[in-house]
């Protein structure tokens, strides 16, 4: 079926070439057609050689149950690790290899990533749900913020809030020093896009602009490397403030501990959680597979059957033949 199917798909390209040559050729510069909801054009360019038409299909794939099984084994993939997948696009697969109609009203589209203030993102620390830093914000402002928040012994008591806080402190920080280089060599970008503009595209004009990027880049790196000093030094001080009250600083421990054998918890949770997911699909494999071979074993079964019926039905029917010719035997000629 496989090579009867990749035969029917090279044939199929081959037709729609000599099509597309045809129209190419003696179709007019535009040709009207009727369809639902009004008058549509075709042009003979539309046939050129910069396009190529061929069937949107797999050559690989043959059947509707062989799409669903490949649908299904990727969600389930998806579905045993969803923090490294896109669940939107698995699930949007496998309702296309169900040939499921309408699938945005059944499955819509996950709304686009907006910019969110500072407390909305530690909301979102908290619930350990992903957020991100996003141009033309007050970068100062969400790392002032974040690190006011990061002060407080809930926050530093919980390893991921505090990785997540100062991995978005971090992207301020590179969106920051990205900024104040497009303003420094703003000049000089306008200089290079209005020769662009003018045609100047030759080796010269790509070496200037391969040297401009390589000096934007170097600026961003020593303003990110004074972001990043200035935002340690005031981390340091807002932890020398906490830590210098005894007291305090037990407490601190003493939640510190907690936090820890919470978050160890969590992890072994969440590890016995993937496991037992592992073993159920294993174990849903498994019985898949032995369906199957009990299955083969009652087709085999049958057949045997069937076989041994049709070999004793010959076996009596030999056997009444010769039992036939035995009697005819024994009686001999009428004198």
């Amino acid at each position: 079926m496989s090579a009867i199917h990749k035969r029917i798909y090279n044939a199929l390209k081959q037709e729609f070439k000599l099509l597309s040559g045809i129209f190419s050729q003696y179709l007019p510069a535009e040709y009207p057609y009727d369809v639902v909801g009004g008058q549509r054009m075709v042009k003979q360019t539309d046939f050129d050689d910069r396009v190529d038409i061929v069937p949107v299909a797999d050559p690989n794939i043959f059947s509707m149950t062989q799409r669903v099984t490949l649908a299904q084994t990727e969600l389930q993939l998806a579905m045993s690790n969803p923090q490294m997948h896109n669940l939107y696009m698995s699930y949007r697969k496998m309702y296309e290899a169900l040939g499921i109609k309408n699938i945005d009203q059944l499955l819509p589209p996950p709304p686009p990533p907006q910019p969110k203030d500072p407390a909305l993102e530690h909301i979102d620390a908290m619930g350990m749900k992903p957020f991100q830093a996003y141009p033309k914000q007050d970068h100062r402002a969400h790392i002032t913020a974040h690190m006011n928040f990061m002060a407080t012994n809930f926050v530093r008591n919980n390893p991921p809030i505090m990785a997540s806080l100062e991995k978005n402190i971090f992207e301020h920080i590179s969106l920051m020093a990205q900024e104040h280089t497009e303003l420094e060599f703003a000049q000089q970008i306008t200089q290079m896009k209005q020769a662009q503009a003018q045609g100047g595209g030759g080796q010269q004009m790509q070496q200037q602009m391969q040297e401009l990027n390589l000096q934007m880049e170097a600026r961003k790196a020593v303003l990110i490397a004074e972001f990043t000093e200035e935002f340690m030094a005031q981390e340091k001080q807002i932890t020398s403030m906490l830590d210098s009250d005894p007291l305090i600083k037990l407490k601190a421990q003493e939640v510190d501990l907690k936090a820890m054998e919470n978050y160890r918890k969590q992890q072994e949770t969440t590890e016995r959680i993937n496991l037992d997911k592992s073993k159920l699909m294993q174990n849903r494999e498994l019985t898949e597979e032995k369906l199957e071979q009990n299955e083969d074993l009652a087709h085999l079964r049958a057949e045997t059957s069937l076989a041994k019926q049709q070999m004793s039905n010959q076996a009596k029917m030999r056997s009444d033949v010769m039992k036939r010719k035995d009697v005819k035997t024994l009686k001999g000629p009428r004198s």
